[in-house]
């Protein structure tokens, strides 16, 4: 979905209808980010492609709930940008010219949200700038939800996005794939951006919904066209792991009131055995294949520990803390350091936990995962006013409405 369609859009015109837009909602998410990258592939400007998708993408909200969705949705909010194109662009002939030619295929299966992607992903912009360029213009995150994944200030992403834009404008860069030679050099930016796109569709930073599958769908298939591209970087295929391991146990993260389920208590009989099976091989050919082990192959190598559990008792934690040791050397982060103090819960016992996480405040403050595993923690050595204290913390900080949820519960508040 585009930069500045949607997410947003989507939210304030369904409470404005008070009805469901559900089906609205799907199409809009399904289409504008393609609808998007075709625009900027002609027109070479990212601002006026995003102004088109948008009112297109207003219209549409307007008229569907009325009208009906078109039998061809895509079709039709190509159609209707391209003459918004006509009467609202810049009246050059070029512009006039590229618009009048443009036609509306079918989606290939390249997509052209990949090349956009690797455009956003040019060496000529900084790596925080590639990755929050990627993630609004093409992914469709909010400013808000891309500060979440960044721990940093929405006014900082702002710029950044707006910096980046400008400079692309600037300098020209071409929209296109790389070539071979370049690849290696744009690949790591644009495993980020997938990694993250991810990440807040599996466990969402806003309150509209706790996960959105759609963005978890664009990632895993995102994740695929890489490793087909680039067959020859294990990272791609280990990312791609990663995404379907934690995908296998899906049926079983949420109860039937929304609410989250822990590892501990997930029902191991929900999981999708045959796609752990697949995803685990998947990474054992790579690893094997490259012997160039990396973040992504890392990490999934975690969840693959979790998931060849019969039971959480039989989880091999010494393992996973080895895995954790592995990954800080590879890509330190305060985030995977919180992580490995959970492992290091199991293998040394609370209070060594505890004092892994005495260092990273300042870091995580903001994090709500942080509060409330810290809460855990201290509910384990019996300190239970401060774990009451971290618990109410992590709800201040957290929108998505099943960790309130379960947070709520944990202060018996539900």
């Amino acid at each position: 979905m585009s930069a500045h369609v949607s997410r947003e859009v989507l939210a304030r015109v369904e409470r404005e209808h008070d009805v469901s837009q559900e089906v609205l909602a799907r199409v809009v998410r399904e289409h504008a980010g393609r609808l998007a990258a075709s625009l900027v592939s002609l027109l070479g400007d990212f601002s006026a492609a995003e102004d088109l998708v948008q009112d297109a993408v207003e219209i549409a909200l307007r008229r569907w709930p009325s009208e009906g969705v078109p039998e061809r949705p895509d079709a039709w909010l190509f159609t209707v940008a391209r003459r918004r194109g006509l009467d609202v662009l810049r009246r050059e002939s070029t512009y006039r010219s590229k618009l009048a030619q443009l036609t509306w295929q079918a989606p290939a299966a390249s997509d052209d949200r990949l090349r956009l992607i690797f455009t956003c992903c040019h060496p000529a912009l900084s790596r925080a700038a590639q990755i929050a360029l990627t993630l609004r213009v093409v992914c469709g995150l909010s400013t808000a939800q891309i500060a979440a994944a960044f721990l940093m200030p929405e006014a900082t992403v702002a710029q950044r996005i707006t910096r980046a834009k400008r400079k692309i404008g600037e300098a020209g860069i071409p929209y296109r794939m790389p070539a071979e030679e370049e690849l290696p050099r744009r690949v790591n930016e644009v495993l980020a951006v997938i990694y993250l796109l991810f990440n807040e569709g599996y466990l969402s930073s806003t309150a509209e919904r706790a996960q959105a599958r759609d963005l978890v769908d664009d990632a895993e298939w995102l994740a695929a066209l890489l490793a087909n591209l680039v067959p020859r970087e294990p990272e791609a295929a280990g990312l791609l792991a990663l995404i379907r391991l934690h995908r296998a146990r899906g049926a079983a993260r949420f109860d039937r009131d929304g609410r989250l389920v822990l590892l501990p208590d997930q029902d191991r009989g929900l999981w999708d055995r045959q796609a752990i099976a697949e995803a685990t091989a998947l990474l054992t050919r790579a690893a094997r294949a490259h012997r160039r082990p990396g973040p992504y192959q890392v990490q999934a190598a975690i969840v693959a520990c979790h998931a060849e559990a019969g039971t959480f008792a039989e989880t091999d934690w010494a393992q996973i803390l080895v895995l954790y040791d592995m990954l800080l050397h590879l890509a330190p982060s305060p985030v995977t350091r919180l992580h490995r103090a959970v492992a290091l819960r199991h293998v040394q016992g609370p209070e060594a936990a505890l004092a892994e996480l005495t260092d990273l405040g300042d870091a995580l403050e903001r994090y709500p995962l942080f509060h409330a595993t810290r809460a855990e923690l201290l509910r384990d050595l019996r300190r239970d006013e401060e774990a009451r204290r971290a618990d109410e913390r992590a709800l201040e900080l957290t929108a998505n409405p099943a960790q309130q949820a379960l947070l709520e519960q944990r202060l018996g508040w539900d």
